[in-house]
């Protein structure tokens, strides 16, 4: 059975200092990665910050014989994104992989949601990932070799009461890595989306205790090494993991319902052919659904 290596690879985990962060770095590490274990050390909620979180998974990892640096630096903004890929650079001379997994929650129902406490969901989440994936997007450009693991969550793409910041970052997060893979592609570079369940600081309120147990963060960790390894062939697609079960999460179409001169009673009269998905394809880019409408059009 052929090894997951990253022997002479140099990764950048983000929120590396708890969690599943942490369960990733330790394990890229295991695997002969030189990682960059970023984390600003705040609380859940992106207040505070402390180096000790990251300098404690460096501390493990060397002391298992392993190479890594500690990052502090905000994803959130365009500089610290930079310098955190600058981190790689200097540190150990390149650049290969980046699982973009920081976060944070400010929960609260829809009609109580403040612009501040969506604004800094958006800013960690979204723009974080969005901030560290285009420098390093532009080194592994220019190295032809890369592979991005960009964090969701079920919240962006199932839903869940009182994160309407948090899901729509995470909705957001899935968007843009589509783009980064479509634009990657003739660059070796893969993107694709991890929607993790896992009992961590931020989730174990959620999920309670006895539910908690069955989510431990160590199962998530296979699926994301091998997503941003070289055996890695997969690109623009959406994986879940949780519990010891990896699935791909779909975002998928039909042929639906034709009629070129309908009018609302018609698709209330259709309503369940449309909705219903027969024979779903899964779209890649716009154009492949351009081809799917021009194909129902045409009646095939």
């Amino acid at each position: 059975m052929a090894q997951v290596s990253f022997e002479e690879k140099t990764v950048i985990v983000t929120g590396a200092g708890n969690g599943l962060g942490k369960s990733y770095a330790l394990e890229f590490a295991k695997r002969g990665a030189n990682v960059i274990v970023n984390d600003l050390g705040g609380s859940v909620d992106g207040s505070g910050s402390g180096n000790s979180p990251a300098d404690d998974v460096v501390d493990e990892i060397k002391n298992n014989g392993g190479n890594a640096v500690a990052n502090y630096d905000s994803v959130a903004t365009k500089e610290g994104g930079e310098s955190i890929v600058n981190s790689a650079l200097e540190a150990f001379g390149g650049l290969h992989a980046v699982v973009n997994n920081a976060g944070i929650l400010r929960d609260k129902s829809f009609a109580k949601m403040t612009e501040e406490d969506f604004d800094a969901v958006l800013d960690v989440h979204l723009k974080g990932t969005f901030f560290v994936c285009q420098p390093a997007f532009a080194h592994m450009k220019d190295n032809g070799y890369g592979r991005f693991v960009n964090v969701a969550s079920p919240s962006g793409l199932f839903g869940n009461f009182g994160q309407s910041n948090y899901g729509a970052a995470k909705m957001g997060i899935v968007g843009l890595t589509n783009i980064i893979a479509i634009e990657g592609a003739k660059y070796n570079i893969n993107a694709n989306v991890l929607a993790p369940n896992a009992t961590t600081r931020m989730t174990e309120e959620i999920f309670g205790e006895e539910f908690a147990k069955l989510f431990k963060v160590e199962q998530v960790t296979p699926l994301v090494v091998y997503l941003a390894s070289e055996a890695c062939e997969t690109s623009h697609e959406i994986f879940s993991a949780g519990a010891g079960r990896y699935a791909r999460i779909g975002i998928n179409t039909h042929k639906g319902y034709v009629n070129p001169e309908a009018t609302a009673d018609d698709i209330s009269e259709n309503i369940e052919n449309i909705r219903t998905i027969k024979d779903g394809t899964y779209p890649m880019n716009n154009a492949d659904e351009f081809m799917i409408i021009q194909q129902a059009l045409q009646g095939e």
